[in-house]
């Protein structure tokens, strides 16, 4: 806003999460938090790409293009996204959506049907991601839940890292959309090699999914939240 300007800012509870990008709505309880700004606005050609890690509208020098991209992932791992509505030369309104969390019971103790029963106690799962930010989202994630993580960015270093670690791993995350090996196609390596290690996919392309199916491996779709990873890795483990 160059030193001056209004910026408001919105918190909320709204039921579903309406279409935003290519994600249909997603039902449910979400918190909004929205900011509102009177700033010069986005230009319509660059709002396909603020999030994207290190492109800035600002000048050089002004910004490193990390921040947005950084609240972003926070919010497609929390399991919730980003609406923005932009008018160049009026302002911009960014609103977050963020699943809304389980509340205390009478007794004190929290629904457990929110954030699953999944507790790590020490197993280690291999995330494959090569995207370094989601990457590090979805460890630190696996981390609340006790579990220990190793992140391979690549199909290829993955391979390599379960055939050094001599059966070191529990089960393998994966997204599916890789340069290289998909994680599909990995996910048949490892079932080839390792029949007793777990594979779960996670993709947010449902049109790859719908063409190519999840070939018989646990699917994670892209949003998740904990609660949901928490319930899969469950459910792989058989807990």
């Amino acid at each position: 806003m160059d030193g001056e300007g209004d910026l408001k800012i919105k918190v909320d509870t709204v039921v579903g999460m309406p279409a935003i990008r290519s994600h249909s709505c997603v039902e449910g309880a979400f918190v909004t938090v929205a900011l509102t700004d009177t700033g010069s606005g986005i230009a319509a050609e660059k709002l396909g790409r603020i999030f994207e890690p290190f492109f800035t509208t600002k000048g050089v020098g002004e910004g490193t293009g990390l921040g947005l991209s950084q609240v972003f992932g926070f919010a497609k791992q929390s399991g919730g996204d980003i609406h923005v509505a932009s008018v160049e030369g009026v302002g911009s309104t960014f609103t977050m959506y963020l699943p809304l969390a389980d509340t205390p019971d009478k007794n004190g103790g929290h629904d457990t049907t929110v954030m699953g029963s999944a507790i790590g106690k020490g197993a280690c799962i291999l995330v494959v991601e090569d995207n370094p930010e989601v990457g590090e989202f979805a460890t630190a994630a696996l981390g609340e839940l006790g579990y220990k993580t190793a992140l391979a960015i690549n199909a290829e270093k993955a391979l390599t890292e379960l055939a050094e670690s001599d059966g070191g791993y529990d089960v393998v995350f994966t997204d599916v959309m890789m340069p290289g090996m998909s994680g599909i196609e990995m996910g048949k390596q490892i079932k080839r090699l390792y029949p007793q290690l777990p594979v779960i996919l996670t993709s947010g392309f449902s049109d790859v999914l719908a063409q190519n199916g999840a070939h018989g491996f646990e699917l994670l779709r892209k949003p998740y939240s904990i609660g949901e990873l928490s319930r899969v890795l469950v459910k792989v483990s058989g807990g």
